[in-house]
């Protein structure tokens, strides 16, 4: 009767450990803005299925453009991953992890011809409990290629 009852205790709390509360910082209601300070975007971040995933929902404001992701903690390599897909049929598969309080993902090498390179978003919160989230490309050697997007995310 014990291995049933410590069995079932493990399947209704499956996803407690602390590492899949490292990413809850950008869980929230958010206003998105540029560096300028300019509205920019809504973003609602909420945990689901147990704590096991955080489900994003972005609406921008400067464009009818509007995508979801999907944020979820992998114990069996010890990485957080992001499925992310939006209205214009775009999509992008992250993998990394939380160092030096930092949330890095990266995608997988892109290879085009006019360069390999690969997505990398880094989310950092801010001492005024803000989320700063910059999304670059970068070549082989992780050197920056060009900056797609950086917001800033107020409560």
């Amino acid at each position: 009767m014990l291995f049933f009852s410590n069995n079932f205790i493990a399947q209704t709390t499956p996803c407690s450990d602390e590492k899949y509360n490292q990413f809850d910082f950008w869980e929230g209601s958010w206003k998105v803005f540029n560096t300028k300070g300019k509205l920019i975007g809504t973003n609602k971040l909420i945990k689901m299925q147990s704590n096991c995933v955080m489900q994003e929902n972005w609406v921008s404001k400067t464009s009818s453009n509007r995508g979801t992701s999907y944020n979820y903690y992998n114990k069996i390599d010890d990485s957080w991953n992001q499925v992310w897909i939006d209205n214009t049929g775009f999509s992008l598969v992250l993998k990394g992890r939380l160092i030096d309080g930092k949330m890095i993902l990266k995608s997988e090498i892109i290879k085009s011809d006019k360069g390999n390179y690969y997505n990398q978003i880094t989310w950092s919160k801010n001492s005024d409990n803000s989320v700063t989230q910059v999304w670059e490309h970068r070549n082989e050697k992780n050197e920056i290629i060009s900056e797609i997007f950086r917001g800033i995310y107020k409560k």
